[in-house]
């Protein structure tokens, strides 16, 4: 075994990913980005305002700008970075709340991933004793949290989203797992002449955003299940982040529901990562474990979009990659059911 060839300090370094990440979780908790975006503080302010112990405090910030996250500007003085400002919970595309959930809320879930790889469950159940869903509907904190990172990351793609695909050809666009609104504002806000139906659970859907927007006139928000129904009268409907949630039989149902209230040459878009072949490293690949963790889900390729989206009277037109995501806008039109 003398020969073989290893990489310690590679794996090791893997390995303590997981301290690093915890310790900007911590970040987050204490809201270090935001003590830093006036300037530059030394460890003993920022103790003072987080109310932590200064030596303990210094040791993670020095940690935290060894990664590039924070910068020591001189002895125990610190300032933020790029990095850093997507902390701030005043910045558009924040990533606090997602920090603050998936490495804080969801964390116990991580520590069964190896129950999902051995059986093909989802380990959240495993972890906290109930489904993830039942989990935040029981928990307005959790459940609040999470909707701020559907709404942030939305932020961020909407743009992109808006300038990949026209929508101006819809009088109405129906947004099924739509929380609390913000693709359809950012698609109504972009094409005036379109109206939006916005569509999710009853504790989850919402038009404060809309309200907030000037835009709630132009839009419905509609509580149900989309394992039962979906609400009708759209000319597209949009499943943003939906399917990954579940895997090919759950998605199935939703989709059949989806196919059953759309006239045959209806658009379904579909917001999601798509893997590409080969083993070069992706986003998408890391959100397929996410996904098989929390719920049982999974990412899939554009084979595998095609036949699930085929199976349920949909064929794939085309995938659109977006510009500042990991997202693809997957194209498809409702068929005749003997469509070939």
């Amino acid at each position: 075994m003398n020969d073989v060839t290893i990489d310690r300090t590679g794996l090791f370094g893997m390995a303590l990913n997981l301290l690093t990440a915890r310790a900007v979780h911590v970040a987050a908790e204490l809201r270090i980005a935001d003590h830093l975006a006036t300037g530059p503080a030394s460890s003993v302010r920022l103790a003072e305002a987080t109310g932590t112990h200064e030596p303990s405090l210094y040791r993670l910030l020095r940690l935290l700008a060894s990664v590039g996250l924070f910068a020591e500007t001189a002895p125990r003085t610190f300032v933020t970075t790029p990095r850093a400002n997507a902390l701030r919970s005043d910045v558009p595309g924040s990533l606090r709340p997602f920090v603050l959930h998936t490495l804080g809320v969801l964390y116990p879930a991580w520590g069964e991933m190896s129950h999902s790889i051995r059986t093909g469950e989802e380990a959240f159940t495993k972890a906290f004793g109930e489904p993830v869903w039942q989990y935040h509907a029981d928990r307005p904190q959790a459940n609040d949290l999470m909707n701020q990172v559907m709404s942030r990351e939305s932020e961020v793609m909407i743009d992109d989203l808006v300038a990949a695909y026209d929508f101006s050809s819809f009088g109405t666009v129906v947004d099924v797992g739509g929380g609390e609104g913000a693709l359809i504002a950012g698609v109504l806000a972009a094409t005036p002449g379109v109206r939006g139906i916005v569509f999710d659970q009853p504790h989850v859907v919402s038009d404060t955003l809309l309200q907030s927007a000037g835009l709630a006139d132009r839009a419905d928000v509609v509580g149900g299940d989309f394992f039962d129904s979906v609400p009708g009268g759209g000319d597209a409907y949009v499943l943003k982040w939906v399917l990954h949630d579940w895997n090919d039989e759950k998605c199935f149902e939703i989709l059949t529901n989806v196919r059953a209230v759309m006239r045959p040459g209806g658009t379904l878009l579909a917001a999601e990562s798509v893997i590409e072949p080969g083993n070069d490293p992706a986003a998408s690949k890391i959100l397929d474990m996410v996904m098989l963790v929390l719920n049982g889900g999974q990412e899939r390729t554009r084979e595998q979009f095609e036949i699930l989206l085929g199976r349920a009277g949909f064929h794939v037109k085309r995938v659109l990659p977006m510009v500042s995501s990991s997202t693809s806008i997957i194209e498809a039109i409702a068929v005749e059911p003997n469509h070939e």
